[in-house]
């Protein structure tokens, strides 16, 4: 028998199991991490007791596409009001400064928001590897997660298509195909765990149509499926990547990825806005997933992605923040109402629901990162997640549906507590593992000596 932890009097458990099962007045039991029983008047001997009266209790949410680099790229005046493009023109001149220094205190900005708004499992796409540092970037990602407490899933990006081959980053990020293949095998080798209940797991992730070239993608998706790992990239984010991908390719951006391997059920595009509606009735075919990012093609101006559609027609959707610099945040919880307005405003009727928005951040996100352990409160299920205070003045009279709540009314505070594998690893806003004045200090540093160089 090992550690157990039972979670008492929650005024509510929304479950997000298949049921759709809300549980009010409830205890949840867990056991070496994994969930053993959810009810009534449960009890353990010897059992460490956490009181959730007056609480909700929600799955941890699961974040499908982040840039974690970009902690220190947001709010920046210059690109206040930029595209995607030109936006990207800009940062890059502050992602060439990435080293493991770097994204260590980056990553540590974005994780601890992220998880102090309820996030447990974080993916993040990375793709910034300058020449002038060394290529140990990824690992002081896995690092920071392993110290904070978070389930960490590495996409393994790169660029390979630069200014003087027709690409938009500059030659200071480019790699060869062979640099990032021989890295994403080693990355692979050193950290990803196939097994249910991983704390690591790797992706290959070429980035995008305009960084890389066919080769890279076709490549990719050969190593990737030769070792068992899943496939991710940047599509029909923005109707310049259209333009690119005709004048380029002579090709729609899926018509390109179908081409390199990419239309198929070990695969998920983050963004998707720009898909006419044969496309996603070919998505759904294939069960290539989507991770929709709302807040961030907002910020940008890309448009609105399909997801009443998608939804419609069986492609498997997941939600995410995107990075911080086009989001600006990491704030997942803040996204499931903004997405819920979102689709309302757009779609009315047809708009999914705010508990269905909530099963996106959850279910729907563990799915297509080929994680059915996660993402509901239900037996021998991952005992991630996290539970908020509603007994207090402000929330008089929002409480009657609880499994819309974060969608309709919103929650706009640090969370009670985040537990990730039935470990609490942040309580009322701060970080259970981590000294958080010293790595601000440290972060501040950094910041000031890239815009020192940029400014």
């Amino acid at each position: 028998m090992g550690k157990k932890t039972l979670i008492r009097n929650a005024e509510a458990i929304i479950t997000c199991d298949k049921e759709d099962t809300l549980l009010r007045d409830a205890d949840i039991l867990i056991e070496d991490g994994k969930i053993l029983q959810l009810g009534k008047n449960l009890s353990a001997e010897g059992a460490e007791i956490i009181d959730a009266k007056g609480c909700f209790v929600y799955p941890g949410l699961v974040n499908t596409h982040h840039h974690l680099l970009q902690a220190f790229s947001r709010n920046i005046p210059a690109v206040q009001n930029s595209e995607l493009f030109d936006w990207l023109l800009y940062c890059y001149n502050v992602w060439c400064n990435v080293n493991p220094e770097y994204i260590y205190y980056s990553a540590m900005a974005a994780m601890a928001e992220f998880v102090k708004f309820g996030g447990t499992t974080m993916f993040d796409h990375h793709f910034a590897f300058p020449r002038s540092s060394s290529k140990e970037i990824i690992d002081r990602e896995f690092d920071v997660a392993d110290e904070i407490g978070v389930r960490f899933y590495a996409g393994r990006s790169c660029f390979t298509r630069g200014k003087s081959n027709g690409g938009l980053p500059p030659e200071e990020l480019i790699e060869t195909i062979d640099e990032t293949l021989k890295d994403s095998e080693r990355l692979i080798k050193k950290y990803h765990d196939p097994k249910p209940f991983a704390m690591h797991q790797v992706a290959i992730a070429p980035c995008s149509p305009f960084s890389v070239d066919t080769d890279t993608m076709v490549e990719s998706a050969k190593l990737a499926r030769q070792l068992g790992v899943r496939l991710h990239t940047h599509l029909a984010e923005a109707n310049d990547e259209d333009t690119y991908c005709l004048e380029v390719y002579g090709k729609r951006p899926l018509d390109w990825a179908e081409e390199c391997g990419w239309l198929a059920d070990d695969v998920w595009y983050a963004h998707g806005i720009h898909f006419t509606d044969e496309e996603v009735a070919r998505m759904a075919k294939a069960g290539v997933g989507v991770s929709h990012n709302a807040v961030s093609n907002m910020k940008l101006s890309s448009g609105v992605c399909k997801v009443p559609l998608m939804m419609e027609l069986g492609v498997p959707v997941g939600l995410a923040v995107d990075g911080c610099g086009s989001n600006d945040a990491s704030n997942l919880l803040n996204d499931i109402r903004v997405t819920f307005l979102l689709h309302r405003l757009t779609s009315s009727h047809k708009a999914p629901s705010g508990y269905q928005v909530l099963k996106l951040a959850t279910r729907g996100s563990a799915d297509i990162l080929g994680r059915p352990e996660l993402g509901e409160l239900s037996v021998g299920k991952a005992a991630d997640l996290f539970m908020i205070n509603v007994d207090i003045l402000d929330m008089v009279g929002a409480l009657m549906d609880p499994m819309s709540f974060l969608g309709t009314i919103g929650y706009t505070r640090p969370v009670e507590m985040t537990m990730v594998a039935g470990k609490v690893i942040c309580r009322q806003g701060r970080l259970v593992n981590i000294d958080e004045d010293a790595i601000k200090a440290k972060g501040k540093e950094i910041v000031k000596k890239v815009y020192d160089k940029i400014v």
